[in-house]
């Protein structure tokens, strides 16, 4: 089948679309447990992006599973197509010249670095929300780790599935050391001279 496929050039490219919005697209990749902080973070991160005239968008885990990933379950298998499937919607919202921030557990560094490969490696940058999971399971405001304790939820990630530490990541922050406000000022002082045009 591939062989039927043909790449078609468009006259708008990524490079115009970037010089129209006069900033460079960037996908930030926030990865933790559940209740960690990851979606607070980057819905802060995207709002103080937004106030500085940047183009964004904020891809959520709990949505995307309600749209595109819908068919998905949290088995191994289907949680690696997940995060496949995130990663080439935001390199065609990266495409149309935007910074994209991503706020998914994505437990498996297999499928953070299909992503990053996806992505291409100057365009990514991974944040590691590393909150302890006593302090997860503290918030727990879904519910879901006292019901994974229980086994009505199985391949629940840090209970009775596993999460793979990142190894290296751009970020790594601990919202039971900084509040948000500091983690938003680091988080954008990393990323700005990424994306402004010089």
């Amino acid at each position: 089948m591939e062989k039927n496929i043909h790449k078609y050039d468009f006259t708008i490219n990524k490079e115009n679309r970037n010089n129209h919005k006069k900033h460079g697209s960037l996908l930030i990749w926030f990865t933790g447990l559940s209740g960690s902080g990851k979606s607070t973070i980057a819905n802060a991160v995207e709002q103080a992006l937004f106030n500085k005239g940047i183009h964004t968008y904020l891809l959520d885990g709990d949505n995307v599973r309600k749209g595109i990933c819908s068919n998905l379950t949290f088995s191994q298998e289907d949680r690696s197509e997940n995060i496949r499937r995130i990663g080439e919607v935001a390199n065609l919202m990266m495409d149309a010249g935007l910074v994209v921030l991503a706020s998914f557990v994505s437990p498996y560094r297999e499928d953070r670095e299909r992503v990053k490969k996806i992505a291409g490696y100057t365009n990514f940058v991974e944040v590691f929300v590393n909150t302890p999971i006593e302090e997860c399971e503290k918030r727990d405001v879904k519910g879901l780790y006292k019901k994974a304790r229980t086994g009505e939820i199985t391949n629940f990630t840090g209970v009775n599935a596993p999460y793979e530490l990142p190894l290296a990541p751009d970020i790594e922050v601990d919202t039971t050391q900084l509040d948000l406000e500091a983690i938003v000022d680091l988080i954008i002082k990393q990323i700005l001279g990424k994306i402004q045009k010089k």
